[in-house]
């Protein structure tokens, strides 16, 4: 039976994910996740696509205190501001408003990443409507609120690296708030459409295509490219472009998940086109 192996919170965008084994799910996704954003000078978002450095900023959220720790740096500790100045902010182009979490944070990120940041929060009023099969809802996640990746997916990706001769990657490369074990073809997560876990339920959203943050060491953040992109390239390719690994879910049922929880899948649909034909060649 399939079952939740893994459960990740991201607190603050592009930063380091937090392990949970039980997690609150709103219809924003994993309570908290993707809350906080690091932004520039302008407003625009920061992001490991740009600044790997982020993967060594080690955020948690403690009640109402948002933690911040990263090496070589004294650890901040900051009361989570509902509510204060709004700061106008982008993120993949759009326009969002954020509230700003205050000096302390913005010259401890500034130091941390060597370059003038603020960190903002999401507001109460946040209203984000985000596509798909499934329509839903988010906070400062790229898209879709939850992202689910089966082992499965990972084991076929891991094997195929190493018959190029390269180093295989661990699953928090592509920084799933799911992780699946138990279905025994890969990217079965591609498949389900409507799905029961916990007290949850979720809706296919669309795959998750990847970018450059998955050629990064979320240890360390050094670059370590190119896989696991070169090798999703020869069996991966969305038709729209890019590369996908894992998929998207909108929160259809808001509820609590725990590792270990199985799944419960209540509708079931058909690959993407393009993605199931090249996969069927390598399986």
């Amino acid at each position: 039976m399939a079952r939740i192996s893994e459960l990740v919170l991201y607190p603050v965008k592009g930063c380091a994910g937090v392990s949970l084994d039980t997690a609150e799910l709103t219809e924003a996704g994993i309570r908290h996740d993707r809350s906080f954003m690091v932004v520039d000078a302008a407003g625009d978002f920061r992001s490991q696509r740009k600044d790997p450095r982020m993967a060594r900023i080690r955020p948690g959220v403690d009640g109402d205190v948002l933690r911040l720790a990263a090496d070589g740096i004294e650890p901040l500790a900051l009361d989570i501001a509902p509510d204060g100045p709004r700061l106008d902010v982008t993120l993949h182009k759009q326009p969002f408003v954020g509230v700003d979490q205050g000096a302390a944070a913005a010259a401890w990120l500034t130091e941390v990443l060597g370059t003038p940041s603020r960190l903002v929060r999401v507001p109460a009023d946040h209203k984000r409507e985000v596509g798909g099969l499934t329509p839903g809802t988010s906070g400062f996640a790229d898209s879709t609120a939850v992202l689910m990746a089966s082992e499965s997916s990972l084991d076929l990706l891991n094997g195929r690296i190493l018959e190029r001769g390269a180093e295989p990657v661990p699953m928090r490369r592509f920084r799933p708030n799911i992780v699946v074990s138990g279905w025994a073809e890969p990217h079965t997560e591609d498949l389900v459409r409507s799905v029961r876990l916990g007290t949850a339920e979720l809706g296919y959203a669309k795959v998750c295509i990847r970018c450059a943050v998955t050629t990064v060491d979320q240890e360390t953040g050094d670059k370590r490219g190119p896989e696991p992109l070169r090798t999703l390239a020869g069996y991966r390719r969305a038709d729209e472009g890019g590369v996908s690994f894992g998929a998207k879910f909108a929160v259809t049922r808001p509820g609590v998940l725990a590792v270990g929880d199985g799944l419960e899948v209540t509708a079931w649909g058909e690959a993407e086109q393009g993605l199931g034909a090249r996969l069927s060649a390598v399986l």
